[in-house]
């Protein structure tokens, strides 16, 4: 009989796996630290159109995340389900990335059009990646501990990514544009695509799918699929509508589109289990799973407090901190070739990757549910106290945003290990492990976590009348920026704290689990 020790995982194939978010993040944190000032900033977009066209695709998107789940569950090659798919899509994803960041001399009216194109091809290939490379996770290995491992050395490599990306794009494009930061973004980005290509290769080369999901899963169900997401598709459109709008009829919109779907999923629900389809089951299993209801809950508050934080950082150092300091001058005289919002990332990602790291050994040592409590609580607060700071204290932002950043590191970690845990609650339950659409949760999260969250960043921007091409509109805006950077985002990590409270798989009833499983697998 397998036991979980004998699926112990190789320091290699742990590694191999990180570099998969390696690759991942060199997207996700490069979009999500730079694409709203390149729009702004370069392109030329407004900070209303921008903030409405990421929060637009970002949520819609993430409906692709639940059909790439289950096309991935239904996947079937002599490689496995997952990683096939990682390997197909690395070209495709380096392409819109590239492609994203690339400001052709249109209208402005064109530069709009391009900019959804690029913004809707990159977010699809990330999802055709992403969502395989997240549930792969959940087929390496039966262990609940391992996975927390596992994942601790895939936010490592996804601090990595960001540490490279974020850290030294502001350099690139300055070297490569020599001026001209349209060029600089695009050949910037050429460096990066390469690199995505490469270790991508190496998370397909070095990893193995152990777990073989139980015999009931099949392919059928794929019209009830269409008409599921349609359903669901349509309640999100209606929501952000009411988001952008706020008036009466988009309220109108939202209410209709909602009550649908409510009605649409108690009748799913409510039939028996033998007269649905095999997809059906799958769906009607995840919107009843509170466990994995619970981690999207807090994946896609913890996005929204990381999302906001990390999406202001370049407009806070650009415009309210500036290079009038003592520590841009000693960058300056050291002739390192790095502004002061890249050596900010650079520190915050190797916190970030030492947390990674530590996360599983303290999982392991606290619990999951106790570890990111202290996680959310700390981090929040000693981000609140980011407002106080003035813009010539320096030193005193590095410490404080070093330190809620080392908390906040352990968020993305738990949270992906926990939907491992939810999948293996949904096999004990129900017989059934629909392992890729459980973990299209995590995708689903930071799409739509950090749809809102650039939105949030860009609409409060606009509300204090900050325009990207015009030098008089920074100066009024800067307090905007310094609530984005701290009260604005630890507001939700604190909203993170009530929902943990309900969450009830406990490292008690995930050994209890296990231990059931793996005397079924047999």
């Amino acid at each position: 009989m397998a036991t979980a020790s004998m699926q112990k995982l190789s320091v290699m194939e742990k590694s191999g796996y990180a570099m998969g978010d390696m690759a991942a993040n060199l997207v996700w944190r490069g979009a999500l630290a730079y694409l709203a000032v390149f729009y702004t900033d370069t392109l030329g977009i407004s900070a209303a159109a921008a903030a409405f066209l990421l929060l637009s695709v970002r949520i819609t998107d993430g409906i692709t995340d639940i059909g790439m789940g289950m096309i991935a569950d239904r996947t079937n090659t002599k490689h496995g389900k997952f990683r096939p798919w990682i390997i197909w899509s690395a070209p495709v994803l380096a392409l819109f990335m590239v492609l994203a960041f690339t400001a052709p001399d249109f209208s402005p009216a064109m530069k709009l059009v391009w900019a959804y194109f690029t913004y809707i091809g990159l977010t699809l290939a990330y999802t055709v990646n992403n969502v395989p490379y997240s549930a792969l996770m959940g087929v390496m290995t039966s262990s609940h501990t391992e996975r927390s491992v596992l994942s601790g050395y895939r936010f490592a490599g996804a601090f990595l990514g960001g540490m490279l990306v974020m850290g030294f794009t502001p350099s690139l494009v300055d070297y490569f544009g020599n001026g001209d930061e349209a060029t600089g973004y695009q050949y910037t980005m050429y460096v990066f695509a390469v690199l995505l290509v490469v270790l991508c290769g190496i998370t397909f080369a070095t990893t193995k799918e152990r777990i073989v999901p139980p015999p009931s899963e099949s392919s059928e169900g794929g019209a009830d699929t269409i008409k599921t997401l349609m359903v669901f598709v349509s309640g999100l459109v209606g929501f952000v509508l009411f988001c952008v709008y706020q008036n009466a009829w988009s309220l109108l919109t939202f209410v209709v589109t909602t009550v649908a779907a409510v009605i649409y999923f108690k009748r799913l629900i409510a039939k028996p289990a033998a007269e649905r389809s095999t997809a059906s089951n799958d769906l009607v299993d995840l919107i009843s799973n509170v466990p994995w209801l619970l981690v999207l809950a807090l994946g896609f508050l913890t996005m929204m407090f990381n999302g906001i934080k990390y999406g202001v950082i370049a407009y806070y150092f650009k415009h309210y901190v500036g290079n009038e300091n003592a520590l841009s001058q000693w960058l300056e005289a050291r002739e390192i070739g790095m502004s002061l919002t890249g050596f900010y990332f650079i520190l915050l990602l190797v916190v970030s990757m030492v947390a990674a790291f530590v996360a599983g050994y303290l999982t392991r040592l606290l619990g999951k549910k106790t570890l990111f409590n202290i996680s959310l609580i700390v981090s929040g607060i000693l981000t609140g106290c980011m407002f106080f700071l003035d813009a010539d204290q320096v030193t005193a932002m590095f410490v404080l945003g070093c330190s809620a950043e080392f908390f906040a590191a352990f968020m993305p970690v738990l949270v992906f290990s926990m939907l491992g845990d939810t999948s293996d609650f949904s096999e004990w339950k129900n017989g059934r492990r629909a392992t890729g659409l459980a973990y299209s949760a995590g995708s689903f999260i930071q799409k739509t976590g950090g749809g809102f969250a650039g939105a949030i960043v860009l609409l409060v921007l606009a509300r204090y009348g900050y325009v990207g091409t015009d030098e008089s509109t920074i100066a009024q805006a800067t307090d905007g920026m310094r609530l984005l950077i701290s009260w604005i985002p630890a507001v939700f990590s604190f909203l993170g704290v009530f929902v943990l409270i309900f969450y009830p798989l406990n490292t008690a009833k995930m050994a209890e689990i296990e231990a059931d499983l793996i005397a079924r697998r047999g």
